[in-house]
């Protein structure tokens, strides 16, 4: 039995990582170039009965020019650009790529709260400056000692599991908030649980987001949220985007209730015009960015190894799924 595999995208010199998993029962497709499905040729599209997906969105409308798809792989763990209910309702398995990444995100995260409350970027810019600051500390909210911080992580899956070890191994106390994992998750790891979200920012310093985008998270942190953090907070995102108001964060930094925010990840990716406030004042260098604010663009997944996992376990993932011995990684058509 012979399968085809449709790559939707081309971001490798070669694709000798998926032909050494793949074997001779599948037959592999990998476009020149593409910058959306609709570049795809009709006669690779009918072929295809997986399809691998990156970057791009899968609307009900894409679905249409694949008769014999039977499952998109999500290369990757996030599956927001999927159309889910319009693939169970051609019954194509979903399926993502869990196991990638969890260490290069989970390090990113704690190198923007450590970047920011050590106050490397404030003493970046300023013995930048012309002429540079007095060879001195700088005195400023945003320094504070890990030991005397609680660090908040709102959900508590895979990188967040990591984040959660590296903060208690830098000394801070670490708080979570999940309503979804079952109770004495927090005594497995050690740390502390909060009962509310509100409950959780009221008394966190430095907050780290890392639960995927739902209709429920969407829009989780507001301006509201913001304001129950205490005066001088650090906000950390490398989730997803939409999960946090990209406009209340800026007020909240502009104001100086915030004393810094570190984000990978922002609403519209990659940007358009007009960016959001946040990010022109951080292009423009605006003072109350300067040393306050890091914006990173959707990278934290990667490393040169990050990047052969993304291969070779979509790889096994889709081949799993088309040819057996089960499908691995298959994500419920009712699961956000």
């Amino acid at each position: 039995m012979t399968v085809t595999v449709l790559y939707s995208e081309n971001n490798y010199p070669d694709d000798s990582v998926e032909r050494r998993i793949y074997g001779p029962d599948v037959r592999l497709i990998v476009p020149q170039s593409s910058n959306s499905l609709a570049d795809l040729s009709d006669e690779d599209c009918a072929a295809a009965e997986g399809l691998m997906i990156l970057r791009f969105k899968v609307t009900a409308k894409d679905l249409e020019r694949f008769p014999k798809l039977r499952a998109i792989c999500r290369m990757g763990v996030g599956y927001d650009n999927l159309d889910r209910v319009a693939a169970a309702a051609r019954q194509i398995m979903i399926l993502n790529v869990p196991d990638y990444g969890t260490t290069e995100v989970a390090d990113h995260a704690m190198s923007l709260a450590l970047a920011l409350r050590r106050g490397l970027l404030l003493h970046l810019e300023a013995q930048r400056a012309d002429p540079p600051a007095p060879w001195r500390y700088i005195n400023d909210p945003l320094l504070k000692r890990s030991g005397v911080q609680t660090f908040g992580i709102v959900g508590m899956g895979r990188i967040a599991t990591a984040v959660a070890l590296r903060a208690k191994a830098f000394g801070f106390r670490v708080v979570f908030f999940d309503p979804n994992l079952p109770n004495g998750v927090e005594l497995g790891l050690g740390i502390e649980r909060a009962p509310t979200l509100d409950a959780l920012l009221a008394q966190t310093d430095t907050l780290s987001i890392h639960v995927p985008l739902t209709p429920e998270t969407r829009n989780l942190i507001g301006a509201r949220e913001l304001a129950l953090l205490p005066k001088g907070g650090v906000v950390i995102n490398t989730a997803r985007g939409p999960i946090v108001d990209i406009d209340a964060l800026a007020d909240a930094l502009k104001s100086g209730h915030l004393s810094g925010v570190g984000i990978d990840v922002v609403p519209v990716e990659p940007p358009v015009e007009p960016v959001p406030e946040l990010m022109r004042a951080y292009r423009a260098k605006e003072p109350w960015t300067i040393g306050r604010l890091i914006i990173t663009p959707h990278s934290a997944f990667y490393t040169p190894q990050a990047w052969d996992d993304i291969r070779s376990k979509s790889a096994e993932t889709m081949r799993a799924a088309l040819l057996g011995p089960r499908p691995q990684n298959v994500i419920p058509s009712d699961s956000y």
